[in-house]
């Protein structure tokens, strides 16, 4: 395995009626996601019965009676709405925003074209759910700057076997300090916004514990929800921590990076490599306030202290992870004649090649003025949170030109709109990032995009969902990552199909199947479903 494996990403979206600031935000999230999907499937249910998010990767289960309402995933609403996307995803209200589930990929490069996708999908909800009096606005981004927060989460498959202890270690010093180059930018600092200024991450200031169950309050840098939706030897790294990049390279970059150090954890042991040594000299001595004052520091100078009683920047420690990364990798693949792992895969090898490009962009940024930032285009086209910042000073220079209070800083309200422009989906404000995205380095194309939006993933069950979904949609009675269920027949008698494998009932594997079945039942059949009797 490289930076391959299954992995996915789940976006909530931030809605608003334009006519009616005060709408009830649940409700509105409720009528977006009842105008997505077909017609077809709006009676087939979500399948609760395989999610258990009471389950802790630390090997104990908290009682249901202690746990927050809002944790209990595995009891939904009964208003609930879910939707099920051509492409083989899902989309449904969490709490107070609609959110788009991208099916089970296999690359970092296809998960970021599935990813982009549900921004389509959510805008065609708004506008078909939008009326003259009610038009509805969606948002890609993680805060209203009040107080409230809201994710992009990161799903990666890795083994069982892989001791958790050391894959926290590893995952606390890397989320803290991989904002420097995946950071989309938030204006504003602390939760509320209550110091004005600019800062790298519009998720940092929500999270105020290491490690943790919960993924809604006092929110965890490492979420230890053990819910595989996998075979038993498979646990799945539920990611919290990210913002929802609207730039590809920063998108790649934190799926990527992410999924090779996962790989060196499950290397590690099988080469006798001493990765739990290697890391007490990374180990950061206060992983959320390093998070939070990484995130809050622009030149990139600020020493974070170090369990060992040593200190080190965000920019150093990001070099060290990567050198773990080409360590293993020279161990397991061997090198070329200057020095480079021979990669398995274009893939990985355009990751790492990445990753060395942000590394030196962000090192550039550092050592220069704001003045000279203003004109760094080239790292501005793959740093997300630099394009953010050069079209925002714009801005507030601007207006401090023009004579202003002390309100034309970041916490003007203009400069706060233009934020809010920047994030919004809608075809009229598009404008706003069309012009800069022009400028911005692209990884996937917009008819990659588009086709994602519509077909499935071929090498994931992802394909075999959307399949048996467009040709027998009123056969299904319940969908969920792992299970279908058919209707029953005049017998009672049901049919389940056991998907736990992501990597089976492919296009390879089912096509035949689907294209000759008579029914659903019988598909299911075929694939070696079992037989419930209601």
């Amino acid at each position: 395995m490289s930076v391959r494996r299954v992995m996915g990403t789940e976006t909530e979206y931030a809605v608003s009626v334009r006519q009616d600031p005060h709408a009830n935000p649940v409700q509105s999230s409720f009528d977006v996601i009842a105008h997505a999907g077909d017609e077809e499937t709006r009676h087939i249910r979500w399948d609760y019965r395989q999610e258990d998010p009471v389950h802790d990767m630390r090997g104990m289960t908290m009682p249901r009676a202690a746990a927050r309402p809002d944790m209990l995933t595995d009891e939904p609403q009964r208003n609930i709405t879910n939707t099920f996307a051509a492409n083989g995803g899902r989309m449904y209200v969490d709490h107070a925003h609609p959110e788009y589930s991208a099916p089970e990929t296999r690359d970092p490069f296809e998960a970021v074209a599935y990813d982009f996708a549900g921004d389509l999908l959510m805008c065609q909800a708004a506008q078909s759910a939008s009326t003259e009096r009610h038009q509805f606005e969606v948002f890609r981004n993680n805060a209203d700057g009040k107080g409230a927060a809201w994710g992009s989460h990161e799903n990666y498959l890795l083994r069982r076997d892989v001791d958790f202890d050391v894959v926290t270690a590893l995952m606390l010093v890397h989320f803290a300090t991989r904002q420097i180059y995946t950071g989309s930018g938030r204006v504003g600092l602390g939760e509320r916004g209550e110091r004005a200024g600019y800062q790298l991450s519009q998720r940092a200031d929500y999270f105020h514990m290491k490690v943790g169950l919960q993924t809604t309050f006092d929110r965890p840098i490492v979420n230890t929800r053990d819910e595989s939706h996998a075979p038993d030897e498979m646990r799945r790294l539920h990611v919290i921590v990210g913002d929802a990049n609207r730039l590809e390279v920063p998108d790649v970059l934190k799926l990527g990076t992410t999924s090779m150090l996962l790989w060196v954890a499950e290397q590690a042991s099988a080469l006798d490599y001493d990765l739990t040594d290697e890391l007490r000299s990374l180990s950061l001595l206060d992983s959320v306030a390093a998070m939070h004052t990484v995130s809050h520091d622009l030149t990139f100078d600020e020493p974070l202290a170090l369990a060992n009683g040593g200190s080190s920047t965000a920019w150093q420690l990001q070099v060290s992870l990567r050198g773990l990364v080409y360590e293993v990798a020279s161990m397991v693949y061997g090198t070329d004649s200057l020095g480079e792992p021979v990669w398995p895969d274009s893939q990985t090898r355009s990751v790492m090649a990445m990753w060395q490009q942000a590394l030196i962009d962000v090192a550039e940024v550092r050592h220069a003025d704001d003045d000279t930032r203003m004109t760094m285009t080239a790292q501005a086209s793959r740093l997300e949170w630099l394009l953010k910042w050069q079209l925002l000073e714009r801005m507030r220079r601007r207006i401090a030109g023009c004579g202003a209070s002390s309100a034309s800083g970041w916490d003007n309200p203009q400069v706060r709109a233009l934020e809010l422009r920047w994030a919004s989906l809608a075809p009229e404000n598009e404008a706003v990032f069309a012009k800069v995205r022009s400028r911005a380095e692209r990884v996937v194309t917009d008819e990659r995009i588009a086709a994602a939006a519509t077909d499935a993933p071929a090498d994931t069950r992802a394909w075999f969902r959307a399949a048996i979904l467009r040709r027998f949609p009123t056969e299904l009675r319940a969908i969920s990552w792992t299970r279908i269920t058919t209707v029953a027949d005049g017998a009672g008698d049901s049919w389940t199909l056991d998907m736990r494998d992501p990597t089976r009932f492919t296009k390879d594997d089912t096509e035949r199947q689907v294209e000759e079945a008579s029914s659903a039942a019988q598909l299911i059949r075929s694939l070696g479903g079992i037989c419930e009797h209601s």
